[in-house]
């Protein structure tokens, strides 16, 4: 079991979080960052103040005890909206703009893809797509999608 952080997380009255630092020094409205939300989630977290000075570092979300983990983990969530797509149902043309109905974790959704540079390549084999409105989705292993999906998707790459 790893020692307790140096610092004291919690909510205030207001639900922001909060961190107080081993000076006493309470910072509001701490932010938690991930520096590698694709491909390492759980390992390297920054909690930031609001103007982007980093207050504390997490190597590992597990090493935080449970009330602090549950603390960071519901702040990310709701900062944090990528959704995966798991299946690429129907795509209206080729030529671009289009749009996309696609299934993801979170359901069914109708994106417009502006543009063939909307989708970016990340570490092989994923795919990170920005629609019209600026949500990003996911695809973690293009690979790994169904035929039709595929097919869909290699026209546009």
């Amino acid at each position: 079991m790893m020692d307790p952080p140096p610092y004291r997380l919690c909510r205030n009255a207001f639900g922001r979080l909060e961190c107080t630092g081993t000076d006493g020094e309470v910072h509001e409205g701490v932010v938690p960052v991930r520096a590698f939300p694709i491909t390492a989630p759980e390992h390297g977290i920054a909690l930031v103040d609001p103007h982007g000075r980093e207050l504390a570092w997490i190597d590992q979300l597990s090493d935080l005890p449970d009330d602090f983990r549950i603390l960071v983990e519901t702040e990310l969530a709701r900062r944090e909206f990528m959704p995966e797509i798991r299946r690429i149902v129907s795509v209206s043309s080729f030529a671009t703009p289009s749009t996309w109905e696609v299934q993801t974790d979170r359901g069914s959704a109708h994106l417009i893809l502006k543009g063939e540079e909307d989708i970016r390549r990340l570490t092989a084999p994923a795919l990170l797509i920005a629609d019209s409105h600026g949500i990003h989705y996911l695809i973690r292993d293009r690979h790994a999608l169904d035929q039709q999906s595929r097919r869909f998707l290699d026209r546009f790459l």
